[in-house]
Formats: structure tokens, C-alpha cells, sequence
């Protein structure tokens, strides 16, 4: 076995963690981490689907595709949900909604669902670090004293600014890359999706702070 498939194979599996965290934790969370919960299982779901579909096609991709409509959706919702602000309310729904637009545009007309969805990944990438630092800019400037370190949605957070920001040019160029050194490249996207699973479960365990 080589260390490329064990890491992938464990990139995979680590997809369950957080899957796991939720269930155990599920009395402590709130509408907001249910709603996460609810895409990791998904997530994971297609990460399955996907390591299953390579032994039954050549060719997953449409996959991914579904996954980014997929992921658009969830984390619309759940940082409209986050947000206190009626302008990043609103601003997520209108970016949400052009994102899609953008993405369903690549799959007809540009890229199409057969090819690696390079610009459709660089659009999901852009749109969640906009919402992961617009977070981070609100969590840190509340006006109540809160221990941001207990609070589980600072660590989801965490890990979705940590994923998509390290693998955003991954996603931009990844169509230009000699195949030669793909698993190279790739194994960028295994390790960091590891860790961003780990953030993710760390911010399903947390307990419900009271506020001051």
C-alpha cells in the first residue's frame, strides 16, 4: 500500500469523525452546528460515493459537481444563520444564489460535468472565505465577553478558512497541472482535508457556553 492511498484512504475515513462528534454531542447543539452536522454526513456520504465509484467508472466527477451545488447550499444556510447583521444576511443569499448561478453556468456551457469543476471550486472556495472571515470579523467584535475558543462554530469555522484558503489556487490551477506531479498536488487537499475534519469534530464536541 502506498503512502498516497493509505492518506487518501485516511482523508476519507476522517470524514467521519465529525459525523461521529454530532451524534454524541447531538442534545448540546444548536440549530446553527445541526445544520453543519447535517452536511458533514453529506460530505462524507460523497466522499464514499466517490472512492466507491473509481472502482465502478472512470470517471466521478459528476460527483464533485453535485457536491459544490451541494456545499453552496449548506453553507448559505449556515452562515445566514450566524450572521447578526441584516446586511451579511442578505448579502449571503445574493452571493449564495450568483454563486450558483455561476457554477450551473460552468456546467453547461464551460467546463461541463465531465471535467474536473475548476472554476466551480474557485468560486465555492472565494464565497466561503468571504463568510468564514465575515464570521470571524463578527465573533470578535461582540460586545458580550464570550471564551471564542468554546464556542463550537469559531472551530467549524476554523477549519472551513483553513480548507478552503490553502486549497484555493490548488483548485484554480489544478486543471494545468502536469499530470505527472497531480498526486503531488494533491496530497495538499488529503492532509488538509485531515485536519479541517479534526477542527470540525473539536467544534461538535464543544458544550453550549453562557454569555457575560
Amino acid at each position: 500500500m502506498s503512502v498516497a492511498y493509505a492518506l487518501n484512504i485516511s482523508s476519507t475515513v476522517s470524514g467521519l469523525f465529525p459525523v461521529l462528534a454530532a451524534l454524541y454531542n447531538y442534545k448540546y447543539l444548536d440549530k446553527i452546528l445541526k445544520i453543519a452536522a447535517l452536511f458533514f454526513l453529506v460530505s462524507s456520504l460523497c466522499d464514499w460515493v466517490l472512492e466507491f465509484a473509481k472502482t465502478v467508472t472512470t470517471n466521478n466527477l459528476p460527483v464533485i459537481h453535485l457536491f459544490i451545488v451541494i456545499s453552496i447550499v449548506f453553507f448559505a444556510a449556515i452562515y445566514y444563520n450566524a450572521f447578526f447583521n441584516q446586511v451579511l444576511k442578505k448579502a449571503t443569499i445574493v452571493l449564495a444564489a450568483i454563486a450558483l448561478l455561476i457554477v450551473i453556468f460552468n456546467v453547461i456551457f464551460i467546463e461541463g460535468i465531465w471535467e474536473y469543476p475548476s472554476m466551480s471550486n474557485t468560486v465555492l472556495g472565494v464565497l466561503v472565505i468571504f463568510f468564514s472571515l465575515a464570521y470571524f470579523y463578527q465573533l470578535l467584535n461582540r460586545q458580550e465577553f464570550i471564551h471564542i475558543e468554546k464556542q463550537g462554530l469559531f472551530w467549524i469555522n476554523a477549519g472551513v478558512l483553513f480548507y478552503y484558503s490553502i486549497n484555493l489556487f490548488l483548485f484554480m490551477l489544478l486543471r494545468k497541472i502536469i499530470a505527472a506531479h497531480l498526486e503531488d498536488y494533491f496530497m495538499i487537499h488529503i492532509i488538509t482535508n485531515i485536519i479541517a475534519n479534526i477542527l470540525f469534530t473539536v467544534g461538535l464536541l464543544c458544550k453550549p457556553q453562557k454569555t457575560t
